[in-house]
């Protein structure tokens, strides 16, 4: 075959508003669960991602995400993609969001782009989608008070989302450093359907936004922890979706801690729990510590990935007063396994641009 007369290969280009768009008719929540599950039955392929890390010309961390993955269920095609983010940390003072990136599905068969979108909102989507899980299996009875500490996209989309998803919530505490995006986050959250019944409070400090909240989500970019075992109330759920909020103190006090996948927790030099197990505090779900280094007095271990809880084969929560904690990694497959129902979606509305390589 001629190389410069190879046929055009057509794709589905969608914007933030496609895919926002297209959303409206996925239920998130469910496919999440659906790609945890399938992940803990190892039916799923998650290479470890790709870092590029480095500093500004005005002196901000930025970094590069690449994280490919696939689910493999039984009787139908894999689900094949991945998905770029990039982050820059001087970005909220610019007033654009801290990160953006591409989410990218491929042709099983011939391997060959069917669709590539925006990624920030799908990630913020299903980012906030394991933490409503976390609190479907993990969290007390009846939740009516949650703590966001950070206010920015992330922040917006658990509001969204809890709102809707935990109808016991009576009160939000809110906590930034910049106080604005507390404001901001706020009037936000009165905007939500149901949102002006919600009791929201601009807390003075993280520790004051945190020590009544059943549910505390620290959404930040800090890399130096700050949440200690005596902010937490019994029976707290902290669901750890950005780096580094936790001490070590805070997870090794913890009843019971849940990951998503522990070989990326394991294998990850940067974030909490990959130091921790690094240094021999941390234990693997089989109780082992990491090859070569050896396990230190209190040590604790990792007890189970969310998606055995999803599916039954580990309890969740225990009694009423313990602390919990959900660390998720975030995994590739859940940004895959989001893309494709709104590909799905997008297709049977007529969303997107169809564009060619």
């Amino acid at each position: 075959m001629d190389f410069e007369r190879y046929p055009e290969s057509p794709f589905l280009h969608l914007t933030r508003a496609d895919v926002v768009e297209a959303a409206r008719g996925v239920d998130i929540v469910r496919t999440v669960a659906d790609a945890l599950m399938l992940h803990s039955a190892g039916q799923s392929a998650l290479p470890e991602e790709a870092y590029l890390g480095w500093t500004t010309p005005q002196g901000d961390s930025a970094r590069l995400l690449a994280m490919p993955g696939a689910l493999l269920q039984d009787g139908s095609p894999p689900v094949v993609g991945m998905k770029t983010i990039n982050a820059s940390l001087g970005n909220p003072a610019r007033g654009i969001p801290r990160s953006q990136g591409f989410t990218l599905l491929l042709d099983p068969e011939t391997a060959r782009p069917v669709a590539l979108m925006e990624a920030a909102y799908i990630s913020a989507m299903r980012t906030a989608a394991v933490t409503a899980l976390a609190v479907r299996h993990l969290a007390v009875r009846a939740p009516q008070r949650l703590a966001l500490v950070g206010c920015g996209a992330l922040a917006q989309a658990h509001a969204a989302l809890l709102l809707r998803t935990v109808p016991t919530l009576r009160a939000l505490a809110l906590y930034d450093v910049t106080p604005d995006r507390a404001e901001a986050l706020a009037a936000y959250v009165a905007s939500l359907p149901g949102g002006a019944k919600i009791e929201t409070v601009r807390a003075e400090s993280a520790r004051e936004a945190v020590r009544e909240a059943e549910l505390v989500v620290p959404v930040t970019t800090v890399t130096q922890g700050y949440i200690e075992p005596d902010w937490l109330r019994p029976g707290a759920l902290v669901c750890h979706v950005s780096l580094d909020d936790l001490t070590e103190g805070a997870v090794l006090a913890a009843d019971t801690v849940i990951v998503d996948d522990w070989s990326l927790v394991r294998d990850d030099p940067r974030r909490l729990l990959g130091r921790m197990h690094r240094a021999g505090t941390l234990l693997g779900p089989d109780g082992a510590p990491r090859d070569g280094v050896s396990a230190q007095p209190g040590a604790r271990r990792v007890d189970a990935v969310l998606g055995d809880v999803l599916a039954g084969r580990h309890p969740g929560r225990r009694h009423q007063d313990e602390i919990v904690i959900s660390n998720p990694f975030g995994m590739s497959i859940l940004d895959v396994a989001v893309a494709d129902r709104i590909h799905t979606r997008a297709e049977a509305v007529g969303l997107g641009t169809r564009l060619t390589l």
